[in-house]
């Protein structure tokens, strides 16, 4: 399974009030594993950035001055997300966004529900620890993920952590053994070279055996108030 882990910076709260995307960034996971094929990108965004947004991201317009606009990158944005399985954090949040700049540019498709399918990691969250904080700082902290150089929000540190988070949430028991098949292999090996095909041999207890067992129950039966098994 290829899944990317996605989260996206903007110029404010809103698309509908005109706000557009500033940074896109990815994280690849084939198999659950990180691959190391990420994508990021900073997007000059044509209009100004509120200073509540400045002050969550730290990317002011004079960072983005010389960086390309959306119509230039959203060929390959799209091309490096399609038919993978968005993992986000509020997703309605950056696929309304990323909708919007695909309306803006007449793209088709026009909305990312048609290439990719989409988990959306708070909702996830909410479920798990009902009534508890579900933003991505409390579940770092809640799976003791190391998220000290996040003084910033940044979508590709984001993506990275939120990838770790995302593993840790959905990890279950056959994480115990890794993901990589090899090793899964040498475990299925092993347990066949332990493993007795022959006809077992039953070896019972003699009766001084059974009589030593005996005396050990009522010794047991004289120290303790009850005994409810034999």
């Amino acid at each position: 399974m290829r899944q990317i882990v996605l989260d996206t910076e903007t110029t404010g709260l809103d698309p509908k009030q005109g706000h557009r995307i500033i940074e896109i960034g990815c994280v690849e996971m084939i198999d659950r594993r990180l691959t190391g094929n990420n994508y990021h990108q900073y997007i000059h965004p044509d209009r100004a950035i509120d200073k509540e947004a400045e002050g969550v991201h730290g990317i002011s317009l004079d960072f983005l001055a010389d960086k390309p606009r959306m119509g230039a990158i959203v060929d390959e944005f799209l091309d490096y997300i399609q038919g993978a399985e968005l993992v986000i954090h509020n997703a309605a949040f950056d696929t309304g966004f990323i909708d919007h700049e695909l309306f803006l540019l007449q793209k088709k498709p026009a909305r990312v529900c048609e290439i990719c399918s989409v988990v959306d990691t708070l909702i996830m969250a909410k479920k798990m620890f009902p009534g508890q904080r579900a933003n991505l700082d409390a579940l770092c902290r809640r799976y003791e993920i190391d998220n000290s150089g996040r003084d910033l929000h940044g979508a590709l540190l984001d993506a990275r952590l939120l990838a770790d988070v995302y593993l840790a949430m959905t990890g279950g028991q056959a994480s115990l053994l890794g993901e990589d098949k090899s090793e899964v292999n040498t475990v299925n090996e092993t347990i066949k070279q332990i493993s007795y095909s022959g006809a077992l041999r039953i070896i019972t207890a003699d009766s001084e055996e059974q009589a030593n067992h005996m005396k050990m129950l009522e010794n047991m039966e004289k120290d303790c108030d009850s005994i409810i098994w034999h």
